[in-house]
């Protein structure tokens, strides 16, 4: 498993990229993942969606589909894209600090 240090804590991801260890997560672990995937500032919306996600794991153990995501978020399929650009549900995921949606590829 890749270890990667962030804010100088020595952090194990899965060949994903996702966090291995759902507790490694905080917020300022999130904002530099979102600075790995290209996002430069992580804004009101954004974690609108990433607290949505982490919620819908906590529940059902997985994270939510862009489907329940954009239905239950408040946020639509169009602007889900313009907010994680090129995958948003894995991209989301990952600095939301879940495992890699079941669904994606």
């Amino acid at each position: 498993m890749p270890v990667k240090e962030i804010l100088g804590k020595m952090i194990e991801f899965d060949d994903d990229g996702h966090l291995k260890n759902l507790n490694d997560w905080n917020e300022e672990i999130a904002k530099e993942l979102a600075k790995e995937e290209g996002i430069a500032e992580l804004t009101d919306r954004h974690w609108l969606v990433i607290n949505y996600m982490r919620q819908e794991y906590q529940k059902v153990g997985d994270a939510p589909s862009i489907r329940k995501l954009t239905k239950e978020s408040g946020v639509d399929t169009k602007e889900l894209y313009q907010l994680f650009p090129k995958g948003p549900a894995k991209k989301a995921a990952k600095i939301a600090g879940l495992p890699k949606p079941k669904g994606c590829i």
